[in-house]
């Protein structure tokens, strides 16, 4: 397993938190995904998959689960 990490900004409740977990989970490969809510700011999405994920292999699944959401960097 790899662990890819993730700052994400635009969550700002449980319910963002769960879509972006959702979405991402069902990429093939993904094991886990968790997110470290930061209302306001950059938040912390934590993957496990079983080969290291890019922003390009998340976004379709991060612009799915709201369409204000953003992969920092």
């Amino acid at each position: 397993m790899t662990t890819s990490t993730f700052k994400i900004t635009g969550l700002t409740c449980g319910h963002c938190v769960n879509a972006v977990k959702e979405e991402v989970g069902e990429l093939a490969g993904v094991e886990s995904a968790e997110v470290e809510l930061v209302k306001g700011g950059e938040s912390t999405l934590t993957i496990q998959a079983d080969r290291a994920l890019t922003k390009a292999d998340i976004a379709p699944a991060i612009e799915e689960a709201g369409e204000s959401y953003a992969i920092v960097g």
